[in-house]
């Protein structure tokens, strides 16, 4: 990546209000990560997530940070999460934060150092993020790596104070700032924001700030040791983040996978209920002998949900996943599908209409039963819908 020609160094006080004119032309890096976040929420809205908010489950499709994933050898979440958004408004204001800071430090640090910065703190802070939540939060978002950008800011019109005009510097240093902790004390207030990834980004800036600085001014020297002490600070702190980072409490590859189980095994159990029903209808309408119709169930119906009962109990999932509560659920529940399907079967077979009646009743008080309550077998249906981190809250980097 080339950089840009930043502001020319000359025996003056630095301009800050001539280097924010030109708009993104003279910011292609700032211009190419807003549309790169654009055309990724435009790209997740065609895969299930709401023009307002977004699931956790497609969140974690598309990248989000996730604990448990992350420390099972995702570590890439740590980046993807900075380019996911979950939903309209949570997408405009960091795109309009972005396009607030990212023009005017971009041309303060050139294009591949405002990169650079802004990679390494929306990385920082997703990291921090991930120390402090630990197991507990899908999040997501760009404004990480956006503090990265304020507290470079920081740092550098701190460094650069004699050589901005003092007008300049209060208005931009103060405001700056001001909108920095004005924005964390929000986080306070309001659940569901990140704010360690804002305050995780706007230290790393803060110290990338003062590694990745270059003489802005003619009378202005190089930053010398100041930078060497910066980047191994940052570099410090984060491989002690890493080391602290607890283990998880059970393997998201495990989980992923009981996922997907669960819900290969409601198709099935839809598939299966539509064929139980299917063969007594057959039964009743072209005369079919009870013996073929009890060998229909066994071979159709009851082999097939103890296929599925032994899948299911050979995921072996950790008691702390979140799908174990629904795995044990839907092992118990098939079970007694099978259970009842061989009762009907050998009911048929012994033309015992009082074992056909209790195994009918089983079958349909079955989906139920399984949870040890009277709810509706409705609740069967939904149980696909505890497979998404119900255990875990969603939180937004803005």
């Amino acid at each position: 990546m080339t950089g840009t020609p930043g502001p020319p160094a000359v025996d003056e006080p630095l301009n800050i209000t001539e280097l924010m004119r030109g708009g993104l032309a003279r910011a292609p890096v700032t211009g190419a990560l807003i549309a790169a976040n654009l055309v990724v929420f435009a790209a997740m809205l065609t895969r299930g997530a709401g023009l307002w908010h977004s699931p956790n489950d497609v969140q974690l499709a598309w990248g989000a940070s996730f604990g448990p994933a992350i420390k099972d050898g995702e570590w890439w979440r740590l980046g993807t999460a900075m380019f996911l958004h979950f939903g309209l408004l949570h997408l405009a204001v960091n795109l309009w934060a972005l396009l607030d800071s990212g023009r005017l430090v971009e041309r303060l640090f050139g294009s591949w150092r405002f990169f650079t910065l802004y990679a390494l703190g929306g990385i920082a802070g997703n990291l921090l993020s991930l120390y402090v939540h630990g197991d507990h939060a899908v999040s997501g978002g760009a404004s990480g790596a956006i503090f990265s950008a304020y507290g470079a800011l920081l740092a550098l019109l701190w460094r650069e104070r004699r050589q901005v005009h003092p007008v300049e510097f209060r208005w931009l240093f103060w405001g700056a700032a001001a909108f920095s902790l004005a924005y964390i004390g929000l986080g306070v207030l309001v659940p569901g924001i990140d704010n360690a990834a804002h305050v995780g980004g706007l230290a790393a800036g803060a110290l990338l700030g003062v590694a990745l600085a270059r003489p802005l001014t003619a009378a202005n020297s190089r930053p010398g040791a100041g930078r060497w002490f910066a980047g191994g600070v940052l570099a410090l702190a984060v491989v002690l983040l890493i080391m602290a980072i607890p283990e998880p409490s059970y393997r998201w590859a495990d989980e992923a996978r009981a996922r997907t189980e669960i819900q290969h095994f409601l198709a099935e159990d839809r598939r299966l209920s539509e064929r139980w029903r299917g063969i007594l209808e057959s039964g009743r309408a072209d005369g079919t002998s009870f013996e073929e119709l009890a060998r229909r169930i066994e071979s159709d119906v009851a082999s097939e949900y103890r296929e599925s009962f032994d899948q299911l109990s050979a995921l072996n999932l950790d008691p702390a996943a979140p799908s174990a509560g629904t795995v044990e659920t839907l092992a118990r529940y098939s079970w007694l599908r099978e259970e009842a399907s061989r009762a009907l079967a050998e009911g048929l077979l012994r033309h015992d209409e009082k074992l056909i009646h209790e195994a009918l009743e089983a079958a349909r008080r079955a989906a139920y039963a399984a949870k040890g309550s009277d709810a509706p077998p409705k609740r069967m249906r939904d149980a696909g819908k505890q497979a998404a981190p119900g255990r875990s809250s969603q939180k937004k980097d803005d």
